[in-house]
């Protein structure tokens, strides 16, 4: 089989409420694409029906891919539905959807030619925010700042939940990936400029969602050493041992 123009993955850690809606969202939108697709969907730890769910959808439609793994981390999900995928381009997204489903096309050609990395942007010129409380908003910036001064200067905002590689690019990052938790988005991007690709933020219209499953309290000083975790990996030479473009 020919690989899809576009691979979308989801990660789904106990999902089941709103894989449905996101399914079906992304169900409406492909389908009516000239181009064609897959969706990847990785189930990883789910402690309620996220796992049944899934294989309800994967029997009504054919390109989706069902992933299962026992282990759980945002990242680790990512990693795994980024590496099964076939695309030319993959895209993950947050099952919660955020960002309008309809916004996909502009991180793709013809839209975005040339697109290396497309990253959705908060906080890029023309990006609108609906809905975020005025704290967490503070807190969200007061994050990306480290992030600028510790590993990616210039990139406004890392963490919005929906970023697109070229296929022959993600299979040079992913292998390379080490973190599983909420700051893999940094890590992926950081690699990716290491080996010398372009990222593009594209400012979208955001949506907040009071669902969030990260804790800000909870796990910032995790974020926080993980940042340490990459400068670190990056002065042992760890995201050096790219394997060659096919």
């Amino acid at each position: 089989m020919s690989a899809p123009f576009l691979s979308i993955i989801l990660p789904a850690h106990n999902e089941e409420h709103r894989l449905p809606p996101a399914l079906e969202s992304l169900h409406a939108f492909l389908s009516a694409q000239s181009f064609s697709f897959e969706v990847v969907v990785v189930e990883n730890g789910s402690t309620d029906r996220t796992r049944e769910v899934l294989a309800e959808y994967a029997a009504r439609f054919s390109y989706l891919v069902p992933l299962t793994d026992e282990r759980r981390g945002k990242g680790l999900a990512v990693q795994r539905g980024m590496l099964t995928a076939r695309g030319q381009y993959r895209m993950f997204c947050d099952v919660d959807f955020s960002m309008p489903v309809e916004q996909i096309s502009r991180f793709i050609p013809p839209a975005l030619p040339g697109v290396e990395i497309a990253i959705a942007s908060r906080e890029a010129p023309g990006a609108v925010r609906y809905g975020e409380p005025v704290v967490r908003h503070i807190i969200g910036r007061g994050f990306n700042t480290l992030v600028r001064w510790v590993a990616l200067p210039g990139l406004q905002d890392t963490q919005c939940g929906f970023k697109c590689f070229r296929g022959d690019i993600a299979e040079r990052i992913f292998p390379l990936q080490t973190l599983h938790g909420w700051t893999f988005d940094v890590e992926v991007l950081f690699i990716a400029r290491r080996l010398g690709y372009r990222v593009v933020e594209v400012p979208i219209p955001w949506y907040y969602n009071a669902e969030s499953k990260i804790r800000v309290l909870r796990d910032s000083y995790a974020m926080f050493a993980d940042l340490i975790r990459i400068r670190l990996n990056a002065r042992r030479g760890m995201y050096d041992g790219a394997p060659a473009p096919r």
